[in-house]
C-alpha cells in the first residue's frame, strides 16, 4: 500500500461513483444510513455519556458504511450486520477500532473544549447536551467566534480520521499511524477533496432548490418543508457512499481488502 496523488477533477468522479453505488442498492444503503442515524439518536438520549459513546463508535460505523458501499458497487446487497463489520471481525480488529474511536472522541471533545474558552461553553453545550438555539445567541460575537474556532480546529481532525477506519481495519495499520497516513493522503490530494466538497455542496443546494420549486409549483410550501428532511437524509447517505471511493483512489493497494 502506498499513497496515490490524484488530479483535482477526481473529486467529481468520487461524487459520481458514490451516487452510482447508491443507486445500485438504494434501499439498502439508505436503510443503513437511517439505521446509523437512529442509533446515534438513541445514544444521544443519555446526556453527555451517550454522545461520547456515539463519538467512539463513529469510526466503526463509518467503516461499516464504506464496506456496504463496496458491496453495493460489486452488485451485492449489504445486510444490516455490515454496519458492525469492524466490531465483529475479531478481538484485535475490535480493539483497534475502539481505540481509534476513543482517539476521535478525545479529539472532538478537545475541539469543543477550545471553543468553550471563547464563549463560555454555549457552542459546545449545544452539540454535547442539545437544546434550542435562539437568534440572540447566534448573533453574539463570542458564539460566532467559537463556531469559527471549532470549524478551524475540526478540519485537521477530520483529515486525520477520514481514511483512518479503512487503514486500521483493512490494512492493519495501528490507530495512531493511521491518523498520520490519513492526514498526509488528504493533504497531498487536497485539491481533489476541495472539488469533492464543493461538488457535494452544490448538489445539496440544487436539490434543496428543486424541492422548494416543486413545492411552490404545486402551491404547497408545507409539502416542500415536509419533503426536505427525508430528501436531505437520502443525499447524506449518498455522500457517505462516496467516502469509500476517496479512500480507494488515495492509496495503491497491493491486495484487495476483504469485508
Amino acid at each position: 500500500m502506498k499513497l496515490q496523488v490524484v488530479p483535482a477533477r477526481t473529486g467529481i468522479v468520487w461524487v459520481r461513483l458514490g451516487m452510482k453505488a447508491f443507486f445500485r442498492q438504494p434501499l439498502a444503503l439508505a436503510g443503513l444510513f437511517f439505521l446509523f442515524m437512529a442509533a446515534v439518536s438513541v445514544l444521544s438520549i443519555v446526556p453527555m455519556l451517550g454522545n461520547i459513546m456515539a463519538l467512539t463508535l463513529l469510526p466503526a460505523a463509518t467503516l461499516g458504511l464504506m464496506a456496504a458501499t463496496r458491496m453495493a458497487a460489486e452488485g451485492k446487497f449489504p445486510m444490516p450486520r455490515v454496519l458492525a463489520t469492524a466490531l465483529t471481525a475479531g478481538e484485535a480488529a475490535r480493539k483497534n477500532m475502539l481505540m481509534l474511536g476513543a482517539l476521535y472522541a478525545v479529539a472532538f471533545l478537545g475541539v469543543m473544549g477550545a471553543s468553550a474558552l471563547v464563549d463560555g461553553g454555549d457552542f459546545a453545550r449545544l452539540y454535547l447536551v442539545g437544546g434550542s438555539l435562539s437568534q440572540e445567541t447566534v448573533l453574539e460575537p463570542d458564539f460566532q467566534m467559537a463556531t469559527w474556532v471549532a470549524l478551524g480546529l475540526y478540519l485537521p481532525v477530520s483529515l486525520m480520521f477520514w481514511h483512518a477506519p479503512a487503514l486500521v481495519f483493512w490494512h492493519g495499520v495501528t490507530p495512531v499511524k493511521s491518523l498520520f497516513f490519513s492526514f498526509v493522503a488528504c493533504k497531498r490530494n487536497f485539491g481533489a477533496f476541495i472539488v469533492f466538497g464543493l461538488t457535494w455542496l452544490g448538489t445539496f443546494v440544487l436539490v434543496g432548490l428543486a424541492v422548494t420549486l416543486v413545492g411552490s409549483l404545486l402551491g404547497s410550501p408545507e409539502l416542500a418543508g415536509a419533503a426536505m428532511f427525508p430528501v436531505a437524509m437520502v443525499m447524506a447517505s449518498m455522500f457517505f457512499s462516496s467516502i469509500y471511493f476517496t479512500f480507494r483512489d488515495s492509496f495503491e493497494l497491493t491486495e484487495e481488502p476483504t469485508v
